[in-house]
């Protein structure tokens, strides 16, 4: 399948697609013109790097998984990424439950307010962390 069936079926941009082309996580089996082919597999292959990104891999070490010869899955890896979620979902939970009391308090001033404090402490840890993306 030519180079924009890919696209259109994975629904990332052509340039994305070249672009992992470029860092070896995917390969073209040709071309047909000036279009790249791509086996009908690149798209499982596509669908295991949104899993990894998601994850919060990041490409190369998605790519060190991608063998010719199949997936080779780092299980510590991924170990290590699923305890790094869990604490990320228990500081959001931990904000969320602050943002809740914060709209429900009933002090003269959230700044008197402990609970609010708390969640002002945990916001000033976490000011240069990037943004997620799950």
């Amino acid at each position: 399948m030519d180079i924009g069936q890919v696209a259109k079926i994975s629904q990332l941009p052509v340039s994305t697609l070249r672009y992992y082309e470029e860092k070896g996580l995917i390969q073209s089996v040709g071309r047909n013109g000036l279009r790249r082919e791509f086996d009908k597999d690149v798209i499982n292959t596509l669908a295991i790097i949104s899993l990894g990104r998601n994850a919060g891999l990041s490409l190369d070490e998605i790519g060190q998984m991608l063998l010719p010869e199949g997936l080779a899955v780092d299980r510590q890896l991924l170990l290590t990424k699923a305890d790094e979620i869990d604490k990320q979902i228990q500081e959001m939970q931990a904000i969320r439950d602050g943002l809740r009391h914060a709209a429900a308090c009933k002090a003269p001033s959230h700044m008197e307010c402990d609970k609010f404090l708390r969640l002002l402490n945990i916001a000033g840890k976490h000011r240069h962390r990037p943004q997620y993306k799950l």
